[in-house]
């Protein structure tokens, strides 16, 4: 089902006159064409292939790593593919390590994407932030791609932080603290606003969407 972003993008226009701009720019909100599939295991698992990756590295991983599977692979699936295989379709050896904790703590009663839905966004991010590797931009990723959450701000993003310095002229890239300053006139419609600022660097020729740019602290 299509959303309707204009309420969140007339707020967000209203709120702030160089994000205006940056919209004007962009134009309509695609953000649900780039909504994810899959379970909580796909989902995190992608978004482990992801960090500090740009979208064309992380999708040419990804499309490796799900050919090793007949259909969407599962816990179990992964825990028993060798390392070298999981290495050889471009994996770090920290992300295997990633992998198969994820993996496990699936296994062993990790909520599932529906149960999650029911859960606040904090309280997500602490549940999911105790497996290996998974940090607060991962889940955010998620909570964005997957749970179609409006209000996240991902501070650690690096496209975030380009896209920020660019669009309201800084000499430096944005500190996590004056990111979060900035975005407290965007609420609740921080995620709205955070695509926006993606996509002006799309915008701008320099490259693939650049939330997978990203990383955890």
């Amino acid at each position: 089902m299509k959303l309707d972003y204009s309420i969140a993008v007339s707020k967000l226009k209203d709120a702030d006159p160089i994000l205006a701009a940056v919209i004007d720019r962009v134009g309509d909100c695609t953000l649900d064409q780039t909504q994810q599939p899959g379970d909580l295991l796909y989902s995190l698992s992608r978004s482990i292939i992801s960090q500090q990756l740009s979208t064309k590295a992380a999708s040419a991983i990804h499309r490796r790593f799900l050919a090793l599977y007949s259909g969407l692979p599962t816990a179990q699936a992964i825990l028993d593919t060798p390392d070298q295989d999981l290495r050889g379709v471009g994996l770090s050896r920290s992300k295997v390590l990633y992998m198969r904790d994820l993996s496990e703590n699936v296994l062993n009663g990790l909520p599932t994407l529906a149960q999650l839905e029911t859960i606040d966004d904090e309280a997500i991010i602490q549940t999911l932030t105790q497996v290996k590797g998974i940090g607060r931009w991962t889940v955010q990723m998620m909570l964005i791609f997957r749970l179609r959450r409006w209000d996240v701000l991902p501070v650690d993003d690096l496209g975030i932080r380009s896209s920020i310095r660019r669009a309201y002229q800084l000499a430096d890239l944005p500190d996590k603290k004056a990111i979060e300053r900035l975005g407290t006139v965007w609420q609740p419609y921080r995620t709205i606003a955070s695509w926006y600022l993606w996509r002006s660097l799309d915008c701008q020729n320099l490259g693939g969407l650049s939330h997978s740019v990203g990383h955890d602290a």
